[in-house]
């Protein structure tokens, strides 16, 4: 495939927008993560946001949580008012906008935070190594010459596929510092024995997985058993050893936003290092509605106990223009320091593309055709 632009001409970019470009992806490097107040409430119950900065000292950096007792009365003091939160979402992409240097550094970014992701029927080796390529050159290299970056600045978060494919994976990857992630527990329903979804924590970590994205079981919050719920999700974390676990709620079965709260905080309690909203494979995603109800619930946890637990929404997120709008929910609720990928990820699939597209159409002013950015 030719590397060139649409129109045969080398890619190239104005110097003072390269170097715009540049610094503005260097504003979004790593800071002291911050937080906003403790949540106050109206008399509705609705969370109330009022930015300020936490003292970086209030969050232990770097550190890994390590869960806590569960305790039921936090748990069960949780609301949610679905119609506040559904108009503080609905502002997002109305109040402010992103344009020219600035959002062609927020889609650099939002390709930093990226599990590549492959999870068909139909994976083979072969297609796993393809998409490990594109997970060491996300963007074409004339591209980001145009906009001036270097070489080896940006990659993806990591990589993340069926157990079966670990290592194939982590070969194709060795020597990036790209790392392998493997969905494990019964994906995507979690409804397996639990000594085999033990079994198969295990045994993705011996192949090499450095994530493992756990399911937990949703009969447990339906029937809001959070003691199940912090006993499983902590055997599961048990079993990872020092591989890092998300939990994915699959949270368009599970009902209602308080019980998405609840089972999020439920997990932070139990040692996850990240809450992961699906699986992509239920028929409602991530949404913005429950992004934010995730959100505030990850900052509660890391106000009352200092540790800085990630968030990961997954599944439906398709265009550059809805990355840009998790971004600004993650900068407005948690701050520019969980815009890492220690603390925030996109699970995506085909995100990629539409990014390189718009990365594209920055450079040289044209839209490309979608077949030009495969992604494996």
């Amino acid at each position: 495939m030719s590397l060139n632009p649409p129109s045969g001409k080398a890619a190239s970019c104005h110097p003072l927008r390269r170097r715009g470009t540049l610094r503005a992806l260097n504003s979004l490097d790593r800071r002291p993560v911050t937080t906003s107040n403790p949540p106050a409430r109206d008399r509705t119950g609705t969370y109330v946001s009022a930015s300020r900065e936490v003292s970086p000292l209030s969050i232990r950096d770097g550190a890994r949580n390590p869960g806590m007792p569960l305790e039921l009365d936090w748990v069960r003091e949780l609301r949610v008012n679905l119609s506040a939160v559904e108009r503080r979402t609905g502002t997002l992409g109305t109040r402010r906008t992103v344009k020219k240097e600035w959002q062609a550094a927020w889609l650099l970014k939002a390709i930093t935070l990226m599990d590549l992701t492959t999870l068909a029927g139909d994976d083979t080796e072969a297609r796993v190594r393809r998409l490990c390529a594109k997970a060491r050159q996300p963007v074409r290299r004339d591209l980001l010459q145009a906009l001036g970056m270097p070489d080896g600045v940006v990659k993806v978060g990591a990589v993340c596929v069926y157990h079966q494919m670990v290592p194939a994976a982590v070969a194709a990857l060795e020597g990036s510092g790209i790392p392998v992630a493997a969905v494990s527990t019964g994906f995507p329903h979690g409804l397996s024995p639990m000594d085999q979804r033990i079994a198969e924590i295990k045994a993705s970590v011996a192949a090499g997985a450095h994530e493992i994205d756990i399911v937990v079981t949703r009969g447990h919050v339906l029937r809001g058993d959070w003691q199940a719920l912090y006993d499983e999700v902590r055997a599961f974390r048990e079993a990872c050893g020092d591989a890092h676990i998300k939990t994915i709620l699959a949270t368009g079965e599970l009902a209602m936003l308080r019980n998405v709260a609840k089972a999020s905080l439920v997990c932070m309690m139990a040692g996850a290092d990240f809450v992961k909203t699906s699986t992509g494979k239920e028929s409602v995603n991530a949404t913005l509605p429950v992004g934010l109800t995730m959100a505030r619930t990850v900052r509660a946890y890391a106000e009352r106990t200092g540790y800085a637990v990630g968030f990961k929404p997954a599944g439906g997120i398709r265009l550059a223009k809805e990355a840009l709008l998790w971004l600004i929910l993650m900068k407005e609720e948690l701050g520019i320091g969980w815009m890492q990928p220690e603390l925030f990820r996109f699970g995506a699939s085909s995100l990629l593309g539409d990014i390189e597209r718009q990365l594209e159409h920055h450079v040289t002013g044209r839209y490309s055709a979608q077949h030009r950015h495969p992604i494996a």
